[in-house]
């Protein structure tokens, strides 16, 4: 009978002990439910913002290079290109300046090899007709930016001329992009 009563009372008390273990996990549960219940948020917003200045960039240009010449008989033509890159719709003019040759102007510039000279000139257009020289409204090459890299190819010319003295002639121009 003892032996009964011990074993009735392990019962009771593992069932106490499972019994203890549901409340809790149910007591555990709803106050996690209830958390959640409760839970809130808020949200905000914010502004961005980025101002785009009108701007003009001179990516890249390329030597003009009119080769190994002998006698200046007959005209050599010869091409390079300039790329620009402007914001999106802005206009601009593209002036290429005289050159540092002594004398030189937009329509005759020199190319130079000591104190020798030799005459070139530079256009806008393939059949070589328009002088590509500085001046905004004149002798400019104008176009509107449409904010990617824009090609433009110079066109230049050396006239059949009375051949200079044997050298290496150069010459540099300075591209100003107007805008």
């Amino acid at each position: 009978m003892l032996r009964h009563a011990v074993r009735g009372f392990r019962e009771l008390a593992g069932n106490k002990w499972r019994l203890c273990a549901a409340l809790a996990l149910a007591s555990v549960a709803a106050l996690c439910s209830a958390n959640a219940a409760f839970a809130a948020t808020s949200t905000s917003t914010f502004g961005v913002t980025m101002t785009i200045n009108a701007s003009c960039t001179i990516v890249s240009t390329a030597t003009l290079n009119f080769g190994s010449q002998g006698v200046l008989a007959a005209a050599v033509n010869q091409t390079t290109t300039l790329q620009v890159q402007c914001t999106n719709t802005t206009p601009y003019n593209i002036g290429l300046d005289a050159g540092t040759g002594s004398g030189a102007t937009v329509n005759v510039r020199k190319m130079t090899s000591g104190s020798n000279t030799t005459n070139y000139s530079l256009y806008s257009d393939g059949a070589r007709t328009v002088v590509w020289g500085i001046t905004v409204g004149a002798n400019t090459v104008s176009a509107t930016a449409n904010g990617g890299l824009q090609n433009f190819t110079i066109y230049g010319q050396v006239p059949a001329q009375t051949t200079p003295a044997p050298g290496v002639y150069t010459d540099t121009i300075t591209v100003t992009v107007t805008y």
